[in-house]
């Protein structure tokens, strides 16, 4: 990380609220959580008298099985975004350019700013098509945060190999693949050296405070990341619900087909609110939303005052009519469209 770039770089905006009396749709985090998690993390608070094994086999064991890897291939770390700083830090050197995928997730941006470089963004949906040259990384999201929309497979695996061969290191974020069907690009790094992916548990398992993830590579890439992970980068209850939660496949079958039943629902609902809603077409757990003339900050505000959290889409690069709002349980998916009817109504 660069010295000087940590006295200016400053954070960026995120979705959540701590405000528990909020129903909470800022924020796309499953709305349940799997069985048997607190128990096993009173046992694992239990076992926290001691430090965790540094190698965290049995965690590796169960996120292999999940993503499709080897166990050798996952490295730990607190969360997604612990992956993603991992992977930039390894890879950016000061005054690399990287190409940056936009509007998207404004952490890949600061975290390549951290380290001294220059972001070079791109359109998300043109980054399979951009070439690779001269950068140091290239950042992808799937699906893509705040739009929901999944890259083609054969065309990121094909942008995974032009990065090959230009000597360009790809790192691709999979926060919100566990929500879909499709293969994680996991099943492939042994193919790809120059390939990094970076999982996040806590949305899909509903847990986000507990920050438990992991970065799966091999070859060069994943002997660097090894190297360089800090020491019991895992607390030992966060490993030990985290490897819990990856062995319930029920859990992500149930909540794959409730997404499937549910956001067509609420996007057909959304876009016949009061006034024009142009609602984009996703494979998240969350909906991405035009509110057109509409001032989305005043929008967010009202729908706070009848006790629903929004996020404010404008943040994000390239948005300046936007929310996007999680998809939840049928009832509270109810409760926001009946708020967000009496917003858009009021003008």
């Amino acid at each position: 990380m660069d010295p000087e770039a940590t006295a200016s770089v400053g954070r960026v905006p995120h979705g959540s609220s701590d405000d528990f009396d909020l129903l909470d749709f800022s924020a796309n985090v499953n709305p349940r959580v799997p069985d048997g998690v607190r128990a096993i993390y009173a046992d694992a608070l239990d076992r926290a008298r001691r430090y965790p094994p540094d190698d965290y086999p049995d965690y590796r064991e169960a996120g292999a099985t999940h993503v499709g890897c080897e166990p050798s291939e996952v490295i730990p770390t607190p969360g997604g975004l612990a992956a993603i700083r991992l992977a930039i830090e390894v890879v950016v050197e000061r005054g690399d350019s990287v190409l940056v995928p936009y509007p998207s997730f404004g952490e890949y941006a600061r975290e390549v700013r951290l380290q001294g470089a220059t972001p070079e963004f791109v359109p998300y949906d043109a980054l399979c098509d951009a070439d690779p040259n001269g950068y140091g990384l290239a950042i992808g999201c799937t699906p893509n945060n705040p739009t929901g929309d999944a890259y083609d497979p054969e065309a990121l695996r094909a942008f995974a190999r032009h990065c090959s061969d230009a000597g360009t290191v790809l790192l691709v974020d999979e926060a919100f693949s566990g929500f879909t069907d499709r293969d994680s690009l996991a099943a492939a790094v042994s193919g790809f050296e120059n390939v990094i992916v970076a999982r996040s548990l806590t949305k899909l398992f509903g847990l986000p405070g507990l920050r438990a993830g992991f970065a799966v590579a091999s070859g060069d890439c994943r002997a660097r990341l090894a190297n360089a992970r800090r020491a019991w980068a895992l607390g030992t209850p966060a490993a030990r619900v985290g490897a819990h939660c990856m062995r319930d496949r029920e859990f992500v079958r149930e909540t794959r087909g409730h997404l499937e039943r549910e956001r067509p629902r609420l996007r057909e609902r959304l876009a016949a609110l009061s006034g024009s809603v142009e609602v984009y077409p996703s494979d998240a757990p969350f909906l991405c939303c035009d509110l057109g003339e509409r001032d989305p900050a005043a929008v967010v505000v009202a729908a706070r005052e009848r006790g629903i959290a929004l996020r404010d889409a404008t943040t994000f690069r390239g948005l300046d009519s936007h929310i996007r709002v999680a998809v939840r349980t049928r009832a509270e998916n109810d409760r926001l469209l009946t708020a967000l009817d009496e917003v858009l109504a009021d003008g």
